[in-house]
């Protein structure tokens, strides 16, 4: 009896109401076609796998994991899924073409402008973090899974090797060598982990290394054996490669690049934050490294690996809830001392709660709509980096890592807008704003902290002048830390 998919899989055929076009690509696991529905009125791509004699059992169980995580995806950074079929009649994912092509096809102008890497790098972070979010681990970062919508963000595509946090892991059930993509695969993933988003950032730290570079930092070793020297041997610095090589991308790149997951970034969102602000990267020895590790180092390594392993995390979202990025709005012109201490207070409770929080002190320079204004104030002083000093000086007391800390004046008219435009640009989990006292100025203009708290995409607590710290102040703080990041945002 001739199969099922043989008889449905050419043009003009029609599948569960999708009209079949032409075949656009054969992969190794599966076809993609054009399709098209009368009810759907945006380009379709239907993928279905390979399934005949002699193809790889990964193929299959790969297609079953991107048929239960791709319908549980939303957002800008997936493409949208429209339909699915089982394998006992015809097993398809249709899902929204999205117009252009992959990051694949940049391979030949490698390498790329530094500046044109960053952005790039900035946007698949983003998309990672809404990813990790969703509680999904992509596993398959490369050129080739990323995408770009005509408004600029990144598109992840193809979820077979991906982890849901709340689903099975087929292929961790049934296969015991890891699947990937060689060169980008994390050191942990040949240990059997897979429930670490960390995994993703080592992954896009390669791409930004080949992209910046024109070079694989592990090279194109498929093998096992060669792949399992990255669990204790660094790669070469860039800039032993490149002697141009910006040190905050530096920075940046090998720290995405550590061996031990627990020395990267803790989140997507926080690596987005430092490729959106280079001038504020915090410069370590990686940034001035110019020869690898020495062979003393790498034995030693190669050694001790035995006896700590990695530790698989136990929930996606419970690593995302330690690390959220705090942002403090802070009236340093013509603020309140007494209320930006509360402020700190408020801060301290909230970051005493989240081990890896990476702290944001903003604050607003407002600009006037019609008067030219002057950027040095009566004693020639610079408006700008005075306020810099004076966010340096209120955070000083939280004796918080320099990788963990940002200052940040904004100018702007809109001191409300400004600060929304911030939070969402910068990934931002929980802001803490000062409330004015009743003035003529905020019975003119409105109150900047009501607009943010009713329009922030985040978790937003007000502090007030007046307020009193009582232990339920503290346990709402906490409850705030512990819950932006895996929970809708709630307005305080």
């Amino acid at each position: 009896m001739t199969p099922v998919a043989a008889l449905t899989m050419q043009p003009d055929a029609e599948i569960d109401g999708f009209a079949i076009g032409e075949r656009v690509h054969r992969g190794g696991m599966a076809t993609l076609w054009t399709v098209t529905h009368p009810g759907i009125n945006v380009p379709l791509l239907m993928k279905v796998p390979l399934t005949s004699e002699g193809e790889d059992p990964a193929a299959i169980v790969s297609f079953e994991m991107e048929q239960m995580i791709l319908p549980r995806l939303s957002g800008p950074h997936v493409p949208a899924c429209f339909g699915t079929g089982d394998f006992e009649r015809q097993a398809y994912v249709v899902m929204e073409r999205i117009p252009g092509q992959t990051l694949y096809k940049r391979l030949d102008a490698l390498p790329l402008p530094y500046e044109e890497v960053r952005v790039i790098g900035g946007k698949v972070a983003t998309a990672l973090a809404s990813l990790h979010r969703q509680n999904v681990i992509h596993h398959d970062i490369k050129p080739s899974s990323v995408m770009f919508r005509e408004r600029g963000e990144a598109v992840l595509i193809d979820y077979g090797l991906s982890h849901h946090q709340h689903l099975p892991d087929l292929l961790q059930e049934e296969f015991r060598l890891p699947y990937g993509t060689a060169p980008y695969m994390a050191p942990e993933r040949l240990l059997g982990v897979r429930d670490d988003p960390r995994s993703d950032l080592f992954s896009l730290g390669v791409l930004l290394y080949f992209f910046a570079t024109g070079v694989r930092p592990f090279g194109e070793s498929e093998t096992l054996r060669g792949m399992r020297r990255r669990l204790w041997r660094d790669p070469y610095p860039p800039r032993e490669l490149r002697p141009d090589y910006p040190p905050w991308l530096q920075e940046i790149v090998l720290r995405c690049l550590e061996i031990d997951p627990v020395a990267r970034y803790p989140t997507a969102a926080q690596l987005a934050f430092d490729l959106g602000h280079p001038e504020q990267v915090k410069l370590t020895a990686r940034a001035q490294r110019l020869k690898r590790n020495p062979l003393l180092a790498v034995w030693r390594r190669r050694f001790n690996l035995g006896a700590a392993p990695p530790q698989p995390k136990s929930n996606v979202a419970a690593q995302l809830a330690s690390s959220p990025i705090v942002a403090v709005a802070l009236d340093i012109g013509e603020g309140d001392e007494a209320l930006n201490e509360t402020i700190r207070t408020i801060a301290e409770q909230v970051l005493s709660t989240s081990p890896s929080a990476r702290l944001a002190c903003v604050n607003v320079l407002k600009l006037n709509r019609l008067a030219i204004d002057r950027s040095h104030d009566d004693q020639g002083q610079n408006k700008h980096v005075d306020r810099l000093v004076a966010l340096q000086h209120w955070a000083r007391p939280f004796r918080l890592g320099d990788n963990r800390l940002t200052v940040h004046v904004l100018e702007a008219i809109d001191p409300a807008a400004a600060i929304l435009e911030f939070a969402a640009v910068n990934l931002v989990d929980h802001i803490i704003i000062g409330a004015r006292q009743n003035s003529m100025r905020r019975a003119l203009l409105g109150s900047v902290s009501a607009k943010v708290a009713g329009e922030a995409p985040c978790t937003v607590t007000v502090v007030r002048p007046s307020r009193l710290l009582s232990q339920a102040d503290s346990e709402e703080a906490a409850d705030q830390a512990a819950n932006a990041a895996v929970t809708p945002p709630a307005v305080f």
